[in-house]
């Protein structure tokens, strides 16, 4: 249970880097957004974890989240891309261990055509502005649509427990549309307002996932 008490600082680090990235220095986003990513990767660790596959898939989805906050913290192209890179192969480690959690034969199920759909109009909408980032963001958007239909096809196993489900997909969720709104700052229509709604979700989807590892079994 000592994890839970990592929210009330990573709250406290939320407000402060929200603060900074309205006033968009990038020295004080880092000075906030490096702690409060590493807390996401306490709370893993120090969550209970009957399944270890899990919770060690999960860990490298969390720290290659943490890495990537950082590069995205720094300005420039490379920045960026090195940030995108930690996140896909975050992502990969979260399909993975959502793989673990129910076989990819049972991810078939009333929510797919429509998670599918999502995503497809999203790539749709982004194509025109990608440029020669058109192939990294199409397989980012793959991944994390089957991060997402591997969270719901968690909350059709009836052998998870059902908070522990629920605490799954809400994280998956939270993180999908966290991605979204970067995808938007970064592609369509820059601004304050998608950090300002992304940040939230995305370190809320971080912890949820991070708190997951002791509720799957």
């Amino acid at each position: 249970m000592h994890a839970y008490y990592l929210l009330i600082p990573a709250a406290l680090l939320l407000i402060g880097l929200l603060w900074a990235e309205r006033g968009q220095e990038p020295r004080r986003v880092l000075i906030f957004k490096a702690p409060l990513s590493a807390l996401f990767v306490a709370a893993a660790l120090l969550q209970p974890h009957p399944l270890a596959g899990y919770f060690w898939l999960v860990l490298v989805g969390l720290v290659l989240g943490l890495l990537g906050d950082v590069c995205l913290a720094l300005k420039g192209e490379s920045a960026f891309k090195a940030g995108l890179a930690a996140f896909l192969l975050g992502h990969v480690a979260y399909v993975i261990a959502l793989a673990g959690l129910t076989p990819l034969a049972k991810w078939i199920n009333p929510g797919l055509l429509a998670i599918c759909a999502v995503s497809a109009l999203v790539f749709l909408r982004l194509r025109p502005r990608l440029g020669a980032l058109r192939l990294p963001v199409l397989a980012y958007i793959v991944v994390i649509t089957l991060m997402l239909l591997g969270a719901w096809a968690a909350m059709f196993n009836p052998a998870l427990p059902r908070a522990g489900a629920w605490v799954v997909f809400a994280g998956a969720a939270a993180f999908y549309l966290s991605d979204l709104l970067v995808a938007r700052d970064r592609f369509l229509h820059p601004g304050w307002l998608n950090r300002l709604l992304g940040l939230p979700l995305y370190y809320g989807g971080q912890f949820l996932l991070a708190l997951s590892v002791g509720l799957v079994a």
